[in-house]
């Protein structure tokens, strides 16, 4: 399943999606003061991107054409429990959602001095309306069906660098997960456009 949409471009398409948002972490472990939009001001541990995905299934199909009618969203956000299903999508399936940590705190002395963010995702979302996951099923073993026996709740279930009843990295240990490069081309330090314009491929995040 998917959630959210890259061609999202207004502030009214962002806001009709509760479960997307952006957190300007105060620590690694901030949660709360959730906005649609990528963080106004340079933030002291980086930027969190929130994806939660509907918990609603209709009980009949495990895919759909646009990967997302065969799931139903009742969710209020902020990390709120889910309002009840419809009929038309009657089986509750476990909240889930994506935190994606992005340490910006290496830009925070460049921010822009008119008050504007730096940053833009690499399909040219400089706004942050466009933010959007997919779900792939990638649980180990019995973890999934261990966290949804237990009644825990964020840390108590395990959170980076903090064992609950599931085991968890730290953030240092997670960074140092990488994917093969495929494409030789510059990425890092200062670049004149992002990646993959010259080549005329297209990314997404």
């Amino acid at each position: 399943m998917t959630v959210g949409s890259p061609t999202t471009n207004t502030l009214d398409g962002a806001k009709a999606h509760p479960g997307l948002r952006y957190t300007c972490l105060q620590t690694i472990l901030t949660r709360g003061s959730e906005t649609p939009d990528f963080p106004s001001k340079p933030c002291p541990a980086g930027i969190m991107a929130i994806h939660h995905f509907p918990s609603c299934w209709d009980g009949k199909n495990l895919d759909s054409p646009d990967h997302q009618s065969h799931m139903y969203s009742t969710i209020k956000g902020g990390f709120r429990e889910a309002g009840p299903c419809p009929s038309s999508h009657p089986v509750r399936m476990p909240q889930l959602a994506y935190e994606t940590m992005w340490n910006t705190t290496a830009f925070n002395d460049l921010w822009p001095k008119d008050g504007s963010q730096p940053f833009v995702w690499s399909y040219m979302d400089s706004k942050g309306y466009g933010t959007h996951a997919d779900y792939v099923f990638g649980w180990k073993g019995d973890s999934l069906q261990r966290a949804m026996n237990d009644s825990c709740m964020f840390h108590k279930c395990g959170s980076p660098g903090m064992q609950g009843i599931l085991k968890t990295q730290t953030v240092a240990d997670m960074n140092k997960c990488a994917v093969k490069k495929t494409v030789t081309e510059d990425t890092e330090g200062w670049l004149s456009e992002l990646p993959g314009q010259k080549m005329g491929m297209s990314f997404t995040a």
